[in-house]
C-alpha cells in the first residue's frame, strides 16, 4: 500500500490513490495512509460475522460513495465471495508473494524453501473466486540462496512486491492490460533479453 501510495503522488501516474480501507481498526496501513494524506475508512467485518455478503454489500456501498473504480488489495485476509468478485472482475488486483501458480495460500516462503525451488518472487494477478488464482498482470523474481529463511526470503521478495505492484496498476490504469480468456495479455510487451539464473557458480 505505501508502495502505491507513493508512486501515485509522482505527477505523471495514471491513477490516484483516493481511498483506503480497513476491515480493522488496528490495521498499520491505517496510520500509513493518514500520514501520507489519503482518505481511511474502516468497515469492519467482524460485525457481521459469517455473513460475507453483508460485509461486501457495506464495502460495495462505500466505494461507490466515493466513487471508486479499481480495487488493490494489500494484506487482506478476508475471502470474498464469487458475486463481489465477479463484479469487480477486470478491475480488482491483488499481490501474492509468489510466483504463482506455484505456492498460493499461507506459508509461501516456506512452502518454496521446502521445494527447493532456486527462483522464487511475487504475482501481481486479477482477483477471482479461488484464492491466489486469476490472471497474472506482472511478476517479479528473486533468486533463493541455500542460507535463505522464510524471513530472509520474504525481506527480498517484498522489495519486489514493491517495484511491480506499481507498475502493475499503471498498465491497468493506462489500458495496457486485456484479460483474453484467462489469461492477461499486455499491450506493446515484447520479449525481454533479462535473464535471472540461480544459483550462480564458479
Amino acid at each position: 500500500m505505501a508502495a502505491l501510495i507513493k508512486a501515485a503522488a509522482a505527477p505523471d501516474f495514471p491513477a490516484e490513490i483516493s481511498l483506503v480501507i480497513s476491515n480493522k481498526a488496528d490495521a498499520l496501513g491505517l496510520e500509513k495512509a493518514r500520514a501520507s494524506g489519503v482518505k481511511t475508512l474502516l468497515v469492519e467485518s467482524k460485525p457481521f460475522g459469517k455473513d460475507r455478503a453483508g460485509f461486501e454489500a457495506a464495502l460495495q456501498a462505500t466505494l461507490d460513495q466515493h466513487g471508486i473504480e479499481l480495487i488493490c488489495l494489500g494484506g487482506f485476509m478476508r475471502l470474498f465471495t464469487a458475486e463481489f468478485t465477479q463484479s469487480w472482475y477486470g478491475r480488482m488486483l491483488n499481490i501474492h508473494p509468489s510466483l504463482l501458480p506455484s505456492f498460493p495460500g499461507l506459508d509461501p516462503h516456506g512452502q518454496a524453501l521446502r521445494a527447493g525451488v532456486k527462483l522464487s518472487g511475487a504475482t501481481v494477478h486479477f482477483v477471482i473466486p479461488a484464492t491466489d488464482a486469476g490472471p497474472i498482470v506482472m511478476q517479479g523474481a528473486v533468486p533463493v540462496s541455500d542460507n535463505d529463511t522464510p524471513d530472509t526470503l520474504s525481506e527480498r521478495i517484498l522489495e519486489v512486491e514493491h517495484r511491480i505492484y506499481p507498475e502493475a496498476l499503471r498498465l491497468l490504469a493506462t489500458g495496457k492490460v486485456r484479460i483474453d480468456g484467462d489469461v492477461c495479455k499486455t499491450v506493446g510487451s515484447g520479449g525481454s533479453e533479462n535473464f535471472l539464473i540461480s544459483p550462480v557458480v564458479g
